[in-house]
Parts: structure tokens; C-alpha cells; sequence
């Protein structure tokens, strides 16, 4: 057995578990990937200070996010074809994000779907929407999300076209994917996945197929889905949303303080600067860098967290210093699903929060709600 001591343990295994055009698609940028590398080395960049002699023997890194408390501030974001990194992976990621106790956010692009989530976990989990040109599909999903009492509704913003994802296409990506020659050999290697994939029904997009009049077999699907992102999405399409949608709404994708504004105005519970891991345009900031200006500009207005780049605690810890109210994980506990299933996502959360606890508490501070700039150099 593998010995995992971080997230980058269950990365090296996952790359080794899943199939190439799966695990790329998640482990992988758009263009030249610079926006993507950005975002986990700039991080590393921002350094902590280790202070003595102050008593950290009682810790606790509890902290709010939309009123819950969470054993950290940690919500478990929205990825696509999570299904198709580990048979059955939506359901997985949700049992153990509610056996943690944070919050699991399923994606539009999910294999399993929404009613499939709810009837495996017990608790209200977060619905995470794309906004595409078929409007009737959009509220006939939002109402869907409803009855499987989803409680917040994250709209991704970033995506009116799809970013050129150069991996994506080298390998062809499709779900299920194709048997070409190149596919079926590496499939092969992956022993375990297969068998996993053939003992299960889901293998589709399952929010989309079955509920879309025509939708029903993998050509249709794929034609389907990359003519739907709607590159006319206004925020006013985002405010018939709000008024439209009586539960909480985050708002995810936002890099520049100006359509931070445009979220609180339109009545966001919460924002999350992000650049959709460096999936969308290359070449822009880093998630952290572009927070700072954002918290100065509606920091207090409304929650601001932040993804991208996030591979340990410590990078929880400087996310919260910088005045960040949570974090989204997305490669973190996609590593650890790949890697070993449901126990995996646990085990990605557990390392999370014991770096988190030991970092804290070797910059001087017993309580996540008493982290601030103080602990970080200039």
C-alpha cells in the first residue's frame, strides 16, 4: 500500500490510477498552462511567520462559511466528470464531504446526478449551474435542484466560451471514452478503473442526458453540450437568477474588483475569486494575487473566498490571513478520489486539516477566527 503523507502523494497515485484523458482533463490548463502553475507557485510565494512562546496547546480551526460552521473553511467545489475520474465519483466526494462535515458542491457536468446525489447522502448539498443558451433546461434544472433540497446554488460565470484546453484535445476527451487504439492501451493499465466503470449504469452526463429532448446517446450529447455555453450571459441573466433562486447564491469566477461589485449588487451571499484553475484565459493573475483587491473592494459586503492552486493547509491558512472568509477545493480531493475512492477524499481532507492545525499553531495562534496579515511577511 502506498504511503500518502499529502496531496501531492495522492496525486503521483491518481495520475497512476486514472486514465490519461481523465486525469489531464482535471490536472491541466488552458494554452501554455502559465495561469495554471500560477496559481499553486504563487502560494509558495507568500511566506509565514513562525512565532514561540505563545500557549497553542487548545487549537481550533473552526470557522463560518454562509452561516455553517465547518470544521475548516473548506467547501468541496463544483468539477465536471468527476464520475469518470472513479466510478460512481460524485456520490463518493458528497458521502465524504458530509462525513467531514463541509460542504460538496455537484456540477452541472456531473456523471451522477442531482437525484443520484440525493439519494446517497443524507444532508442538503450545493448545486453548482452553468448558464447555458437552453433556458427551459436551466429552470427545469433549478427546480430539480430544489427537490433534492440543495441548499446554495454556486453560478460558475467564466465560461461564456470554452478556454483552448490543448490536453483536452490531444487526448480526444469524450465520456464515455472512445476505444481508439491509443485510449484502449492506456484503459488497459488501468485495471482496477475498469472494472470499477463496468459494474456501474453512470458513465454519461447524467443532469443532461435523459432530461434534454434529443439528448440520449454520446454524439448527441457532445454536440449538445459544446454549442450550450452562452456567450450573451449578461448580469442582468444573473439577476433574474437571484430572484428567481430563494436560497443561497455564491458566484464563482470572479477575478477583477468591478464584477466583484456587479455580484454584491445583484444580492450574492458569497463570491469566490477564481479563474477556473487556469482553465479559461491564460496568461491572467493568479487567484491570490487578484484577491486582495477584491476583499478591499467588497470584503465587507459580502463573503469572499478563493480557489486555485490550493494543495495544503498552509494554503488555507494563507488564504484566511489575507482576509478570505473560505476556500474551494477542486485537483486537492479530485487527487484523492482518483487515488482511493471515497476513503481517498477523506484522507485529502484529513491531511488538509492537520496541516492547517500545525501550521496555525506555529505562526502563534490557537484560533483560525484570530489569523490575520500579522502571520505572513510583507
Amino acid at each position: 500500500m502506498a504511503l500518502i503523507n499529502c496531496v501531492e502523494d495522492q496525486r503521483v497515485l491518481a495520475q497512476k490510477r486514472v486514465p490519461r484523458m481523465f486525469y489531464e482533463y482535471a490536472d491541466g490548463g488552458s494554452w501554455t498552462e502559465s495561469t495554471y502553475h500560477s496559481n499553486e507557485k504563487d502560494w509558495q510565494s507568500i511566506k509565514l511567520k513562525q512565532r514561540v512562546g505563545v500557549d497553542v496547546s487548545s487549537r481550533n480551526t473552526i470557522m463560518p462559511m454562509l452561516g455553517l460552521d465547518l470544521p475548516m473553511p473548506v467547501v468541496l467545489g463544483p468539477v465536471g466528470l468527476i464520475g469518470m475520474h472513479r466510478a460512481d465519483g460524485e456520490i463518493l466526494a458528497a458521502k465524504s464531504a458530509e462525513e467531514f462535515g463541509v460542504p460538496f458542491t455537484l456540477s452541472t457536468m456531473s456523471i451522477c446526478s442531482i437525484e443520484d446525489v440525493a439519494e446517497h447522502t443524507s444532508k442538503p448539498f450545493w448545486f453548482q449551474l452553468y448558464v447555458m443558451r437552453d433556458r427551459d433546461f436551466i429552470r427545469r434544472l433549478l427546480s430539480r435542484a430544489k427537490d433534492a433540497n440543495c441548499s446554495t446554488l454556486m453560478v460558475t460565470i467564466d465560461l461564456p466560451i470554452l478556454g483552448d484546453r490543448y490536453k483536452d484535445r490531444r487526448n480526444g476527451l469524450s465520456t464515455p471514452p472512445k476505444l481508439t487504439i491509443k485510449n484502449t492501451i492506456n484503459l488497459v493499465s488501468k485495471p482496477n478503473w475498469c472494472f470499477q466503470m463496468i459494474k456501474t449504469r453512470r458513465r454519461y452526463f447524467g443532469n443532461v442526458v435523459g432530461h434534454v429532448k434529443g439528448v440520449d446517446d454520446m454524439t448527441s450529447l457532445s454536440d449538445w453540450v459544446s454549442g450550450q455555453f452562452d456567450p450573451s450571459l449578461t448580469w442582468k441573466d444573473i439577476e433574474g437568477l437571484r430572484m428567481n433562486w430563494d436560497r443561497k447564491l455564491v458566484i464563482k469566477g470572479i477575478m477583477d474588483p468591478d464584477d466583484a461589485k456587479s455580484a454584491v449588487d445583484i444580492g450574492a451571499d458569497a463570491i469566490v475569486v477564481s479563474n477556473h484553475g487556469g482553465r479559461q484565459l491564460d496568461g491572467t493573475l493568479s487567484t491570490v494575487s487578484a484577491l486582495p483587491a477584491i476583499l478591499d473592494r467588497v470584503g465587507g459586503d459580502t463573503e469572499v473566498w478563493v480557489d486555485g492552486g490550493i494543495r495544503s493547509g498552509q494554503d488555507i491558512l494563507k488564504a484566511i490571513a489575507l482576509g478570505a472568509r473560505g476556500t474551494l477545493l477542486g485537483r486537492a480531493y479530485l487527487y484523492g478520489l482518483g487515488s482511493n475512492g471515497q476513503a481517498g477524499v477523506t484522507q485529502t481532507l484529513k491531511i488538509l486539516k492537520r496541516e492547517l492545525d500545525m501550521s496555525m499553531a506555529l505562526c502563534g495562534k490557537s484560533s483560525l477566527s484570530d489569523v490575520d496579515t500579522s502571520i505572513l511577511y510583507n
